[in-house]
């Protein structure tokens, strides 16, 4: 009998990518269908609809599309805050030689292309949208490099990966940095408070989340009203989060094997559980033992996951990619800077920053991959759907800059698979 070996959390969490992707390219496609249907209309009205929540004098009234994009995708940059945490006290940017190779490249990847897209629109209202090609989408990207590259070695997929974790993370500073609004101090005032609660729970080590995300949900509130965008307020709370737990590694082991000695010792006879009091006790002691043992940010991450990938992403896209794409396109020098900026400014930028990186001696490829590979995997990182998506609506609201703008990043993502896939197609003979 062969022993199935489970799947790493990276494993588990590059699988959710990838078969979330293939649900946010439905909905993106959906969206599109619809908008250039004769439904166009009902789908445009749909997310005008006002929503209200809250009480008398304490009530926020937003659009449908206001909630998706500015609330339900706190939680998604939630997840990401807790990714990026993650990363840098454990993973891939936990020191500085693990990191120097994906921190270099993001660097690179925000740069060149806001540069390029800079050239194209150097005054008038597309100057605003500079950071519009400097996102990855890293559910697309994961999900395209499943299909075009399956044999691809586990450090270039976790390379991507972390590449894409610091490219969120630039997308948010640039966010919080640039395309906020004017600041409103006393809300501002009270998010900052908040914060220093949310500090504080964690300096006092309490474990449990629901007082987090209790006060995180009033936190979120006062830096949307701030006129910081509240996606932010999901970042910051996410740096709040514990990583301590209460029994270490060994201390769990030996409770386990203590506790599944009396499950087996406690057993009836007739194999069911119900009918054992022993057995029943146990488990629930098991069970509070590895909530002991596992930290909060891991419990919270693996609850957003699923989330994220299956609702909070899918409803995103389809309210956001939906553009029509019949009759003159306006204001071209939009589209063609953030196509511009995706296919040719983020592998130029990665590769060549990469490549400085590891001349330099400060970083080296992962094993298994090629300069060349490296190319591949720099194109696929072109893919800025939904983060792109993102800072298009921040930088040009609703209206036609912000339609040509989608344009450009379908357009754009979507040669930037092409071309990675024509990379690894020519190198399929080669351990890429």
């Amino acid at each position: 009998m062969v022993k199935k070996i489970q799947p790493t959390t990276f494993q588990r969490f590059f699988q959710i990518e990838t078969v979330g992707a293939s649900i946010l390219l439905f909905f993106a496609i959906a969206a599109l269908a619809l908008a250039n249907s004769p439904l166009a209309n009902v789908y445009e009205q749909l997310w005008q609809i006002p929503l209200t929540i809250g009480i008398v004098d304490h009530s926020l009234s937003l659009t449908l599309h206001q909630w998706i994009n500015d609330a339900l995708m706190a939680a998604f940059f939630l997840l990401v805050g807790l990714e990026i945490k993650r990363e840098l006290l454990v993973g891939e940017l936990a020191s500085v030689r693990k990191a120097a190779l994906p921190i270099a490249g993001a660097i690179g990847g925000m740069i060149v292309p806001a540069a390029i897209y800079w050239m194209f629109n150097t005054t008038g209202i597309g100057a605003r949208g500079w950071g519009i090609p400097m996102a990855t989408d890293i559910a697309f990207a994961l999900g395209a490099l499943t299909l075009i590259a399956p044999r691809a070695p586990i450090g270039a997929k976790v390379f991507l990966t972390a590449l894409a974790i610091v490219d969120d993370m630039g997308a948010v500073i640039v966010i919080a940095l640039f395309y906020s609004e004017a600041i409103a101090w006393s809300a501002l005032g009270n998010a900052a408070v908040l914060l220093l609660i949310l500090i504080g729970f964690n300096a006092i080590r309490v474990r449990h989340l629901w007082p987090y995300l209790l006060v995180g949900v009033v936190f979120w509130y006062f830096v949307h009203e701030s006129g910081i965008h509240g996606t932010v307020a999901g970042v910051l709370l996410a740096f709040t989060i514990p990583t301590h737990t209460r029994i270490n590694a060994t201390e769990f082991s030996r409770k386990a094997r203590a506790l599944l000695d009396r499950f087996d010792h406690t057993e009836t006879g007739d194999l069911l559980v119900l009918t054992s009091k022993g057995q029943q006790e146990t488990l629930f002691a098991l069970e509070h033992a590895s909530q002991s043992v596992t930290a909060p940010i891991l419990r919270l991450e693996h609850a957003l996951h699923n989330f994220s990938a299956f609702v909070v992403m899918p409803l995103f896209a389809f309210a956001n990619a939906g553009v029509r794409i019949s009759g003159p396109v306006q204001y071209p020098s939009i589209g063609f800077g953030v196509m511009a900026g995706l296919i040719l400014g983020k592998p130029l930028g990665i590769t060549a920053a990469a490549f400085v990186a590891v001349r330099s001696g400060i970083a080296k490829l992962p094993d298994g991959i090629s300069w060349r590979s490296l190319l591949g995997y720099a194109w696929l990182a072109g893919i800025g759907f939904t983060m792109s998506l993102f800072i298009a609506m921040l930088a040009f609201g609703e209206g036609r800059p912000a339609n040509t703008a989608k344009l450009g990043i379908l357009a754009g993502s979507l040669l930037a698979g092409i071309i990675a896939a024509i990379i690894f197609k020519t190198t399929a003979r080669k351990k890429i």
